[in-house]
């Protein structure tokens, strides 16, 4: 699906994303995660073995909640599913992300097997409230 200006925004900037991958029960595990986009499919990154990594690849459905790093009442939803793993064994989109997120390459270097997960949205819904964020301190 063709992804929106709106939802290429949000996903091209430095907003935590919530990536929900399905155990072998059935039973959801959530997780915030960056994230990053190549034309209209998104990329995640994880080690391959970690529990993440292993349920996506038993079951390659997804769900994504984004919300805007500066108004987090600008949300965008996104439901897909994985069609292709890539290696990072050099960590170089590990890096570009931590660039993004924080200013520096990854610190952490040892991963048994570093991967990269390309998601085909098939639902991606945009939505910003009218609400103003400003929490009370």
């Amino acid at each position: 699906m063709k992804l929106s200006d709106d939802a290429r925004r949000l996903l091209d900037a430095a907003n935590i994303a919530h990536l929900s991958t399905l155990q072998d029960d059935g039973a959801p595990k959530v997780e915030p995660v960056w994230i990053a986009r190549e034309g209209d499919r998104v990329l995640v990154t994880s080690d391959a073995n970690s529990l993440k990594g292993r349920n996506l690849e038993r079951d390659p459905r997804v769900a994504i909640s984004i919300v805007d790093f500066d108004n987090p009442y600008e949300q965008l939803l996104i439901r897909g599913r994985v069609v292709e793993v890539r290696r990072d064994d050099d960590l170089a989109f590990l890096d570009t992300l931590a660039q993004r997120y924080t200013g520096a390459a990854f610190a952490r270097r040892k991963w048994k097997q570093r991967a990269i997960y390309v998601i085909e949205p098939s639902i991606a819904r945009h939505y910003r409230s009218p609400l103003i964020h400003n929490p009370s301190v």
